[in-house]
C-alpha cells in the first residue's frame, strides 16, 4: 500500500507498536494510535505528555530554538493536546494549557505557553467581512480580503452611486474568499506564539510574532519572511486582516478592521469598522467607521476619528469629529483630504470637506467646504469659521512633511499594496489653487476692494487674507507649471524654437480634465474612468488585474502631468505653450524663478520663527540671558546651520542657477 502524501510532498507512515509503546512511557496518550502518522525520521524523543485525538501528522524533530532569556529548548511537542493537526519538522510545541485543533503548523515554529489554538468548520480567515466605514450606519461597506488596496477601498466605498460597478468588484472578490475558504487553519513557517490566550479560526503567515495577546478570532495575519508582523501584549482582535510590516501591541482593541502594510496600532489604542492602510500610525485614541488612508497619524489620548476618510492626516490632541445631529442618527460623514493638520481640541461637525494640506483650529459646526483652497487655515473664532486662503504654502512644517514621508516608509516587502505619490504640488491641488484662486478674485470683485471682511459658504475670509492668498496660489501655479515645463525642456535636445514646439507637445491625450486623489495614488480622472468600465463591462477578471492596472496608473504620473500642465498654461497664460515666442517662454522661466524664490524666501522666514527669542523661553533655567541662548543652541542648534534652513538655501541657489540656465539656452535657440 502506498504511503500518504502531504500537500508538502513528505511522506508519511503509520506508528510502529514499539513507537506507540515509547509515546505511553513518556506520558502520551491517543484516542485511535491507528489515525497518527509520522514522517520517514520521526523519533519519539521530544515527544512527552501529550494527548492526540482525530488524525494527526507529525514531522521529525531533532533541533534546539532559543528564546528569550537564553532559554534553550528542544523542538518537539511537550503537555500538549493535538486535535487532527499536522506538524512538520522543528517545531516547538510546549504547555497549551487547552489544545490546538484543526491546524497545519509549517516548519521551525514556536508555539509556547497558548491556551487555545483552533479552527472550527468552514473559514474565510476574515477575507469577505463587511466594514462600515466612512458611514457608521453603513451604505459604504467595503468588503476587506488580503490584498485590498487603498485605491480599491476607496472605489468600492465613494462610487456606491455606480452599482454595477462596486457588483463587480465584490465578485471578484468574492472569487478570491472562495479561493482561500477552508476548514483548516495554518501557521506558516517560523512564525512564533508564546504566551497567548485563545486563537480561534486565525491563519497565520510566516516569520510572524505573537506574544502576549488575550484574543484573536476570525482573521488572516499576513506576515512575510522579507517584512513580518509583530501582536503583542494584551492585545484583542476580532474579525479582521492584518497586513505585513504592520505592528499591533499594549492592548489595542480592534474589530472588523483591516490594517495595511506597515501600520502600528499601539498604547491602548481602539477600532471599530475601519480601514487602515500603507504606514497608518494609531497610539491611545479610538476610531470609528475611519478610512484612514497612508501615513494617516494620531498619536494622543481623547483623539477620535470618526466617520471620515483621512490620508497624510496629522491629528493634534483632543481632535473630533460628530457624525450625527440627534435627529436620523450617526449618518452623517466627512472628507479630510490629504495633508491635513488638526490643533489640539479641534472640532469638525460632520458633514464638511477640508482642502488638502490645511490647518484645521478650533470648533467648527457651520459644515465648512474647503475642498477648494488647499494650504489654507480654518480657524474658530467667535463661533465663526474664518478661512485663511494659501497661508500653509509659507509653513516650513508643510515641506518638512513632504519630505519625511518618503522617509517613514516602514513597508520592506517587494509587493507594496498602496501606489503612493507624495507630490506637494500636483495637477490634483493645482487645479484646486487655479480654481480657488478664481473664486477669491470674484468675490473680491462682487464685494468691492473697500470691503474688510468677505463672506463664501458660510466662511468669513478677511480681506489681507483673500489678497495674500490670490498672490499665494500665482506663485504656486508658477512654480508647479515652470517645473514641469523646464523639467520636460531638460529630457530633449533642441536647437530651434520649432524643434522644442515639437517636443512640448502631449505625448499622450490622457492627463486632460479633472485630477482626483484616489487615496494616495493621484491620477487623471479619465484614466481612473477607463479602469472601472473595464471593471464594469467584465473585461477584467481578478482583482490582480485591478492592481496592476493600479500599478500602471502611477507609474505613469508623470506622463499624464506633462498632458494636464500643457492645457493649464493656455488656462492660465491665455496661450499655448507650444505657440510661445522665445521671448514669452524666456519671461515664463523669469517668472517661476521669482516664484520659487519668493515662496523659498517665505518658508526661511518662517523656520528663523523657531530659533527667536520668545522660542527660547525655558532655557538656561538658571542662567542670564547669555546661559539662555547657549543652552538654547546647545539643544536646538544654530539657525543658519539647520538641516532645513540648510536645504531650502541651497534649493533657491540650485533654482536660481537653473532658471538662468535655462534661460540661457533658450537664448542660443535660433527662432
Amino acid at each position: 500500500m502506498q504511503r500518504p502524501v502531504s500537500k508538502t510532498g513528505i511522506k508519511y507512515r503509520k506508528l510502529s507498536s514499539e513507537e506507540i509503546g515509547q509515546l505511553i512511557m513518556q506520558g502520551c496518550s491517543c484516542d485511535n494510535w491507528d489515525l497518527i502518522e509520522v514522517g520517514k525520521l520521526f523519533i519519539t524523543d521530544n515527544i512527552k505528555n501529550t494527548h492526540f485525538s482525530g488524525h494527526v501528522r507529525l514531522g521529525t524533530f531533532n533541533s534546539e530554538v532559543r528564546l528569550f532569556g537564553g532559554v534553550v529548548f528542544k523542538t518537539g511537542i511537550y503537555n500538549s493536546w493535538l486535535n487532527d493537526c499536522t506538524v512538520e519538522d522543528n517545531v516547538l510545541i510546549h504547555n497549551t494549557g487547552s489544545y490546538i485543533s484543526n491546524y497545519h503548523i509549517e516548519q521551525d515554529c514556536i508555539i509556547h505557553n497558548v491556551n487555545t489554538i483552533a479552527s472550527d468548520g468552514e473559514s474565510s480567515f476574515g477575507n469577505g467581512l463587511k466594514v462600515n466605514c466612512i458611514s457608521e450606519q453603513g451604505g459604504r461597506e467595503v468588503k476587506i480580503f488580503d490584498h485590498l488596496t487603498t485605491h480599491l477601498a476607496y472605489i468600492m466605498s465613494m462610487y456606491r452611486h455606480r452599482k454595477k460597478l462596486v457588483t463587480a468588484i465584490e465578485e471578484l472578490i468574492d472569487d478570491y474568499v472562495d479561493f482561500v475558504s477552508g476548514s483548516n487553519a495554518v501557521i506558516q513557517r517560523g512564525s512564533s506564539l508564546i504566551n497567548c490566550g485563545t486563537i480561534k479560526n486565525v491563519r497565520i503567515g510566516p516569520a510572524a510574532h505573537i506574544e502576549g495577546v488575550k484574543k484573536l478570532a476570525n482573521g488572516s495575519i499576513n506576515s512575510s519572511y522579507e517584512d513580518p508582523v509583530h501582536i503583542g501584549e494584551g492585545v484583542i482582535m476580532e474579525d479582521f486582516i492584518v497586513c505585513s510590516g504592520s505592528d499591533i501591541s499594549d492592548s489595542t482593541l480592534i474589530s472588523r478592521c483591516f490594517i495595511g502594510q506597515g501600520c502600528i496600532l499601539d498604547k491602548h489604542y481602539s477600532a471599530t469598522d475601519s480601514l487602515f492602510f500603507a504606514n497608518f500610525q494609531g497610539f491611545h485614541g479610538e476610531a470609528c467607521s475611519v478610512f484612514a488612508g497612508p501615513y494617516t497619524v494620531t498619536h494622543h489620548k481623547s483623539t477620535l476619528l470618526i466617520a471620515g476618510m483621512f490620508s497624510f492626516l496629522n491629528a493634534g490632541s483632543g481632535s473630533n469629529q460628530s457624525n450625527h445631529l440627534y435627529k436620523l442618527g450617526p449618518i452623517h460623514q466627512g472628507v479630510v483630504e490629504r495633508g491635513v493638520k488638526t490643533t489640539s481640541d479641534s472640532y469638525i461637525l460632520w458633514p464638511s470637506h477640508v482642502g488638502a494640506f490645511s490647518l484645521v483650529m478650533g470648533r467648527h459646526y457651520k459644515h465648512s467646504d474647503t475642498s477648494l483652497f488647499p494650504f489654507s487655515y480654518l480657524i474658530e473664532s467667535n463661533d465663526e469659521s474664518i478661512l485663511v486662503p494659501a497661508i500653509n504654502l509659507k509653513s516650513i512644517g508643510t515641506i518638512r512633511d513632504s519630505k519625511k514621508w518618503p522617509g517613514r516608509d516602514r513597508r520592506k516587502g517587494h509587493n507594496k499594496l498602496d501606489q503612493i505619490n507624495f507630490n506637494l504640488l500636483s495637477p490634483y491641488t493645482v487645479q484646486k489653487m487655479m480654481s480657488g484662486r478664481e473664486i477669491l478674485l470674484n468675490i473680491k470683485k462682487a464685494s468691492g476692494d473697500d470691503a474688510d471682511l468677505y463672506t463664501w459658504q458660510r466662511m468669513k475670509i478677511r480681506k489681507n487674507a483673500l489678497d495674500r492668498g490670490i498672490l499665494l496660489y500665482e506663485l504656486a501655479i508658477y512654480k508647479f507649471l515652470g517645473n514641469s515645463l523646464i523639467t520636460r525642456m531638460q529630457q530633449h535636445k533642441y536647437n530651434t524654437i520649432k524643434e522644442l514646439r515639437e517636443i512640448l507637445g502631449k505625448d499622450t491625450p490622457a492627463g486632460t480634465g479633472r485630477w482626483i486623489d484616489l487615496s494616495g495614488m493621484i491620477c487623471p480622472a479619465s484614466a481612473l474612468e477607463d479602469l472601472l468600465k473595464s471593471i464594469e463591462e467584465r473585461q477584467i477578471n481578478t482583482i490582480e488585474e485591478i492592481n496592476f492596472n493600479f500599478i500602471s496608473i502611477h507609474n505613469n504620473y508623470y506622463n499624464y502631468e506633462w498632458s494636464w500642465a500643457y492645457e493649464a498654461f493656455k488656462c492660465f497664460t491665455g496661450k499655448e505653450v507650444t505657440e510661445m515666442s522665445r521671448d514669452e517662454l524666456t519671461g515664463f522661466i523669469e517668472k517661476w524663478r521669482d516664484a520659487v524664490l519668493q515662496i523659498d524666501n517665505y518658508l526661511y522666514e518662517d523656520a528663523s520663527k523657531e530659533f527667536s527669542l520668545l522660542k527660547r523661553a525655558g532655557y538656561g533655567i538658571d542662567g542670564e540671558q547669555h546661559d539662555k541662548e547657549m543652552d538654547f543652541e546647545s539643544v536646538r542648534g544654530e539657525f543658519e546651520t539647520n538641516k532645513m534652513v540648510l536645504s531650502i538655501k541651497e534649493h533657491m541657489d540650485v533654482k536660481r542657477k537653473l532658471g538662468d540656465k535655462i534661460i540661457s539656452i533658450l537664448q542660443k535657440i535660433e527662432v
